[in-house]
């Protein structure tokens, strides 16, 4: 459970706001579990599915997955990573468990926290977290977690799908948000602001698909 002393202040949500949204997701995401895929791969013929190869590919070393879901990454990550993924929700873990012994991958995998994660500070050479910041109820608190435990010249690796460089675009968008945000599903972030804004330094940024799909590496300070 995340911890309200050590989140006081730190993002743009209070402590029990924050545990309040936490329950509301993991709730949302254990219900949708069993069709997770199903729909991830309906988007994924939209918005492509080059992405997922990319990131896992940006990957070095001890690595760490933030909420890695059913773990829909588990086969493009090399066989030199060493694997921690971490997920609030403990029905889209158990889908993930099952994905890892088929694919025959050693990977960690703990229910746990974006917000406050489990572990010490500088613990990985890289991190990387896909389509997932735009449901994560405090995406700053979750990019500063990210840095907190991002060794220096560690990766920041990131996709995800943001607000559109096109007005008719965005518009649909903002639309549809109106309906999913009640489930914390967020469409118009752009993580790269709190990327910039917690201090690390873009080493790769693109966007396509009318700007709906962004990618980033970045580096931590110091």
């Amino acid at each position: 459970m995340t911890s309200p002393h050590r989140l006081a202040g730190r993002g743009t949500l209070g402590a029990m706001d924050l545990q309040a949204e936490n329950e509301l997701r993991r709730r949302a995401w254990n219900r949708n579990a069993p069709r997770f895929d199903r729909e991830m791969g309906f988007m994924e013929r939209l918005m492509g599915h080059e992405h997922r190869p990319w990131a896992c590919g940006e990957a070095q070393g001890k690595t760490l997955e933030v909420a890695i879901g059913t773990g829909l990454n588990l086969p493009h990550y090399r066989g030199d990573i060493r694997l921690t993924g971490i997920d609030l929700s403990d029905g889209m873990l158990a889908v993930a468990r099952v994905r890892a012994i088929e694919l025959g991958r050693d990977v960690e995998l703990l229910e746990g926290d974006a917000h406050d994660l489990p572990f010490e500070a500088a613990s990985f050479e890289s991190v990387v977290c896909t389509y997932s910041l735009c449901g994560i109820p405090d995406p700053a608190l979750a990019i500063q977690e990210m840095r907190r435990v991002l060794r220096p010249g560690g990766r920041l690796i990131l996709v995800d799908h943001v607000r559109s460089t096109s007005r008719s675009f965005h518009l649909l968008q903002r639309g549809i948000e109106s309906f999913t945000r009640r489930e914390g599903e967020f469409m118009t972030r752009r993580p790269l602001e709190q990327v910039l804004a917690a201090g690390f330094r873009v080493e790769h940024q693109r966007r396509s698909k009318a700007g709906i799909i962004e990618r980033v590496v970045a580096t931590p300070p110091g």
